[in-house]
């Protein structure tokens, strides 16, 4: 009989305890949908670890990043803690860019006051990675399928135009984190200073990100790599 693999998530990580919240959410949210063994870990700022997590098991595990995009992280320091674990692991893609996203995010935004087609900033936390430049716009391209306009992206770090340069007075304003914590409260300081309208919440755990987890883990289960 085959063993059923464990699910393990991992965020970014966040000194604000509400934040790391959100990654715990939604690793049990998929782990009730999957029926697995699940466990919550972080790239760093929040333990466990997930080279830790990783070394303390020799159970086949499924690895699902709860990041929204690719980046150094997702190119060299999650494949580093795979590569050491205890047992079989395998490493899914990161949650974005997605359609999914787009709508939790359009639902955020009508949350905070904004109606669809307004003029819309997404503002994420920005990278040095070219790769992550390229989701980026990609996830802002969805967005704007799912919001009936355009939008003009700004981030926080890395590449990319600044919050204060992009956003115009009226504008609406689309947070681009999946938690809150240090970004988020950047992002929406700036948006507010620089005359946003409406500024949305974080993504959070919302149902349409638990679908795309657990899509993320079901394809790395439904490939045979496991064995289940």
């Amino acid at each position: 009989m085959s063993v059923a693999p464990r699910l393990v998530t991992v965020a970014h990580g966040t000194r604000t305890a509400s934040g790391n919240l959100v990654a715990a959410e939604l690793t049990r949210l998929t782990a009730d949908r999957l029926g697995l063994e699940a466990v919550t870990s972080y790239v760093e700022l929040c333990e466990p670890l997930l080279a830790d997590v990783l070394k303390s098991s020799a159970a086949p595990t499924v690895v699902v990043p709860l990041l929204l995009s690719t980046g150094f992280h997702l190119r060299q320091d999650l494949p580093a803690a795979v590569a050491g674990a205890g047992g079989p692991a395998f490493l899914g893609r990161s949650l974005g860019p997605h359609a999914l996203l787009a709508d939790a995010q359009v639902e955020q935004l009508v949350a905070a006051g904004a109606r669809p087609g307004q003029p819309l900033v997404m503002v994420a936390a920005g990278s040095s990675d070219v790769l992550a430049t390229r989701d980026l716009d990609r996830a802002a391209e969805l967005l704007a399928r799912a919001w009936g306009g355009p939008v003009r992206v700004a981030t926080l770090s890395g590449l990319g135009q600044r919050v204060e340069d992009v956003v115009r007075p009226g504008d609406c304003v689309s947070t681009y984190l999946l938690a809150g914590g240090y970004f988020a409260r950047k992002a929406a300081t700036l948006a507010r200073d620089a005359g946003a309208r409406a500024v949305a919440d974080v993504i959070g755990p919302h149902p349409r990100v638990v679908d795309l987890v657990v899509r993320r883990a079901d394809a790395l289960i439904g490939a045979g790599l496991l064995g289940v």
